[in-house]
């Protein structure tokens, strides 16, 4: 059975999400955030040398990184989660486009702003220029996912699960409501989905789920 290693509000909540879509039996190892830093605890680091989470063990393979175990996952347990795998297709390809840009691109200006909001008036230098890298993402997103249901089309998928994190940390950290409706739509329609708040019953309290 697949392992998962879950620290509250965090990115591993949407692996037991992808794991309730695929209905993969799976187990939960949870742990806490330090109160005062909002660390993870040591005893990730018996798991993973970095101590991040998620983090799952799987026939004795163990994966760190979102996006690699979200990769993993779809490719072994549900491939129609995502497009087939042809080097020519553009379908493809914006598939594994919005699997990285989620991590890659989408997340490092929300972490900034959590950071120099945390720092006070020591961060409100930097703060002007982050907040308009996250509006130009939102934007972006906003743009892309235009009237479809979700960001490979009508099909829910791998993708969407991915993205749901930068989004739901938006709307926390960035202001991100139905001025977007595009977005704001999404998440709607994300959260309503049952395997959703299935995952949310298996992670226990999750901040972002709105």
């Amino acid at each position: 059975m697949i392992r998962v290693h879950h620290l509250n509000d965090s990115r591993s909540q949407r692996v037991l999400w992808l794991l309730e879509e695929l209905g993969q039996p799976y187990e939960v190892v949870r742990y806490r955030r330090d109160p005062k830093t909002m660390l993870a605890p040591a005893g990730l680091r018996g798991v993973h040398p970095l101590g991040k989470s998620p983090v799952i063990e799987d026939g004795g393979r163990v994966l760190a990184e979102t996006g690699v175990i979200v990769d993993y996952l779809v490719t072994r347990y549900g491939p129609e989660l995502a497009p087939a795998a042809d080097p020519d297709s553009d379908l493809h390809w914006r598939y594994r486009y919005w699997l990285h840009y989620a991590e890659g691109s989408a997340m490092p200006p929300l972490l900034m702003k959590l950071i120099l909001d945390r720092l006070g008036w020591l961060g409100r230098p930097a703060r002007g220029f982050v907040e308009r890298q996250i509006a130009t993402h939102l934007d972006y997103m906003e743009a892309q996912l235009g009237s479809a249901p979700w960001f490979m089309g009508d099909a829910f998928g791998a993708a969407d699960v991915m993205l749901s994190f930068p989004l739901e940390a938006a709307v926390k950290r960035a202001g991100l409501d139905a001025s977007r409706p595009n977005l704001w739509g999404f998440l709607q329609r994300a959260h309503a989905r049952p395997a959703y708040a299935r995952a949310l019953e298996q992670g226990g309290a999750y901040a972002f789920a709105g």
